[in-house]
């Protein structure tokens, strides 16, 4: 039976929706677990198999990059083909990928069936944003589900780590891995049942040259600007981003002037969609700008080993679970989205300011500022991916999720590369002369060749300490003046922003 959605406030969804809500965020979790999963397994992995130092970056790395360049093509895809059928050849791609990951037997092996997991993931982020989007029709039942969307992807962040270290220390590394045949089996035996499918009604024909191009701009620009904290300045990581971004302007160049472009212009023609994923790539800045330092804080500053680090780092994800159904709740109460919005950029650069007081020996102080600063942020994210699915035409739901999620992966690499090269030229500045090059480097070179020059480890961490504290003001600098953007540009966007209507006939839903 085929029926249409409205673009606008539908019926109330029921029992049936919310529980293929439930099934829906268990395969999400997983997929975000993946970004990180592998950072306890490496050292057992390199033992196994005996990568090469190349073969061991492509093996952590492969799956974010095949993912981000990926995700505006899956995401017009299945605007076309359908979000359920994309979704479970998805979850079955990447159910199969992590069976041959858990068993292989070289590092080839295993490259591969990292990237079609990426592949995997690719489809399966998008297609839940856009069924979210035909199941919850009603403006205060979406905004919800789309709070538990945003919590469940940065809890899976957050839980990678940990979960890597506890099934490494009691089973082998290839557990990692298994963990995601339940979640995957679920979805594709209950996903047929309680999922209904969705796709545009007039698609047309879908856009190949700019599959190539969409990548072409992505890859480079994410690749760069990753390697920039680390390496700094390098010619070759400049010209990288600099190729991204010349593909980027050729990309949008196409989607104003082919027919069937992968991403419609037309998503930008309402207040609501520019604003959500501008402001929604910042508050990715602000997350993944503070975790560079953070994580090395725990363990090269304080001493923690790295499980020891990450079960730390769960206690600032304890309030986040609050802070996204407050925002949703304040919203739907009639405070303006704005001022929510602006109130969670302060909030998000409260927390950088308690950052940049933290010394040496501040671990609680560091904790508490990560959860301030977090608690801001998810009350932005969840706001930002509401205004920005909401307002978004129901028939391209999929090319919307796919532009704000992949505006999340430049955020993150940009908030990481730029307060990550503040950091890293403080502490530069602030080590000695004769030093040894490679503790003058990075804090990990000092640490490693500490115990030859006495009081060097001290001052490597002071010099540290340093870094991210003048960090941490450079993220405050950047959130507030996102607060400010966020007052202007979110002021003319109603408090309960309904979908523009679509120069087309709605969005077609199959039960």
């Amino acid at each position: 039976m085929t029926t249409s959605t409205s673009p606008t406030a539908g019926p109330r969804a029921g029992r049936r929706e919310w529980t293929a809500l439930a099934v829906l965020m268990l395969p999400l979790l997983l997929v975000s677990m993946d970004v990180s999963v592998l950072y306890f397994a490496i050292p057992a992995i390199s033992a196994d198999l005996e990568p090469s130092g190349t073969q061991q970056l492509w093996i952590l790395d492969i799956y974010a990059f095949v993912l981000a360049g990926l995700l505006m093509t899956m995401g017009s895809l299945g605007d076309r083909i359908g979000r359920r059928k994309l979704l479970l050849g998805g979850a079955a791609a990447f159910g199969a990928a992590s069976l041959v990951a858990a068993y292989a037997n070289s590092a080839e092996t295993l490259i591969a069936a990292r990237a079609i997991l990426g592949i995997g993931g690719a489809t399966l982020m998008p297609s839940t944003m856009a069924l979210i989007r035909t199941m919850f029709t009603d403006p205060a039942q979406r905004a919800k589900a789309i709070g538990m969307w945003s919590g469940v992807m940065t809890a899976g962040i957050a839980l990678g780590s940990v979960m890597s270290g506890v099934l490494v220390e009691y089973f082998w590394w290839g557990s990692v891995f298994l963990v995601n045949l339940p979640a995957m089996a679920l979805l594709l035996v209950l996903g047929p049942i309680l999922l209904p499918e969705s796709r545009d009604p007039d698609p047309g024909r879908f856009d190949w040259p700019s599959v190539p191009l969409s990548m072409a701009a992505v890859l480079p620009v994410i690749y760069g600007l990753k390697e920039l904290p680390s390496e700094g300045w390098n010619v070759r990581y400049v010209l990288s981003i600099t190729v991204g971004l010349l593909f980027a302007a050729l990309f949008v160049h196409r989607q104003r002037t082919t027919a069937s472009p992968m991403i419609s212009p037309a998503l930008f023609r309402g207040h609501g969609f520019a604003p959500a994923v501008v402001l929604n790539l910042i508050s990715a800045f602000g997350m993944m700008g503070s975790a560079f330092f953070t994580t090395q804080y725990l363990q090269s500053v304080l001493g923690k080993s790295a499980l020891e680090a990450a079960l730390w780092a769960l206690l600032p994800s304890v309030p986040i679970g609050m802070m996204a159904p407050l925002a949703t709740a304040l919203v739907h109460k009639g405070v303006h989205r704005a001022h929510v919005v602006t109130a969670g950029f302060v909030i998000g650069a409260s927390g950088y300011v308690v950052l940049a007081f933290a010394g040496t020996d501040s671990m609680w102080l560091v904790l508490v500022a990560c959860g301030v600063l977090a608690s801001g942020i998810v009350m932005v994210i969840s706001q930002m991916t509401d205004l920005a699915i909401g307002t978004a035409p129901a028939e391209r739901a999929g090319s919307a999720s796919s532009l704000l999620e992949t505006g999340t992966e430049f955020g993150g690499a940009l908030g990481m590369a730029v307060l990550g090269s503040v950091g890293t030229a403080i502490y530069r500045h602030e080590m000695p002369g004769s030093a040894p090059d490679a503790a003058r480097e990075t804090l990990g070179g000092a640490l490693a060749v500490a115990e030859h020059v006495p009081g060097l480890a001290t001052t490597a961490r002071e010099a540290f300490t340093s870094g991210m504290q003048a960090a941490a003001i450079a993220g405050a600098v950047v959130l507030l003046a996102a607060a400010g953007l966020a007052a202007v540009t979110l002021r003319r966007v109603r408090v309960r922003e309904e979908t523009p209507e679509p120069d087309k006939e709605p969005d077609k839903v199959t039960a």
